[in-house]
């Protein structure tokens, strides 16, 4: 299959670099998990099923924000859509890169009325892509009030583990997600497109612990232990 190849070019990857190409053994954790995380962004985000497509070149910045509200919009059946109208003002700060002033104009929204899903989730997730996909206690926050409202719906859980994955903490997502699918029903909104994520992350994680990852022995005397920092 397309990933079992992804893995191993990586693993390749990683071998010429360190061998063929000399790379200095305190570049090698470096190496491994810039590795790492490009797995994981393929695992979340590559469709090797679909046909090619002819693209542009240079995507505009507009359509790739515009991603993101979409990508929320796809959880959330329109009988959980959120009633106000500064939600399309927040998106549209959203799809221009305005994280911050989403997020603010979203507190008004969720303060006079704590039971707008959406208007939490969206808050969840502008706060995130503010902090370049880290988590903050403001947006940890806002995914659970978001989960509190709608225990079954899978986007608090999608997209914290989307955030999880930015950070490298892949067994967090991995568990997070899985537990975000245990808690749905079948029927929910985005489940497929959930547990095909999370399948390949099962994949990309089994196959690292199963030393398919791993940095290969050495050559030559063993050199001092240096830090992986």
């Amino acid at each position: 299959m397309t990933w079992l190849a992804v893995i191993a070019l990586a693993v390749a990857t990683f071998a010429i670099a360190a061998f063929g190409f000399g790379l200095s053994k305190g570049l090698w954790t470096s190496l491994a998990a810039a590795l790492g995380f490009g797995l994981a962004g393929y695992a979340l985000q590559a469709s090797p099923e679909m046909a090619a497509a002819p693209k542009s070149a240079v995507a505009d910045q507009g359509e790739q924000e515009f991603d993101i509200v979409e990508a929320r919009r796809e959880f959330v059946s329109l009988s959980d859509r959120s009633g106000s109208p500064m939600l399309v003002t927040s998106d549209a700060m959203a799809r221009r890169g305005r994280y911050a002033d989403a997020a603010q104009m979203l507190e008004g929204v969720t303060r006079q009325n704590p039971q707008d899903f959406e208007a939490w989730l969206a808050q969840a997730i502008a706060l995130a892509e503010h902090a370049d996909g880290n988590l903050s206690q403001a947006s940890l926050y806002a995914f659970q009030r978001a989960a509190n409202v709608k225990p079954e719906n899978l986007a608090p859980g999608y997209f914290l583990g989307v955030s999880l994955i930015r950070q490298g903490r892949l067994m967090e997502a991995q568990q997070v997600w899985r537990e975000t699918l245990e808690n749905s029903p079948e029927d929910a909104e985005g489940r497929a497109g959930v547990a095909d994520r999370l399948a390949r992350l099962d994949v990309m994680l089994g196959a690292m612990q199963a030393g398919q990852m791993t940095m290969p022995p050495a050559a030559g005397p063993a050199a001092p232990a240096q830090s992986g920092d």
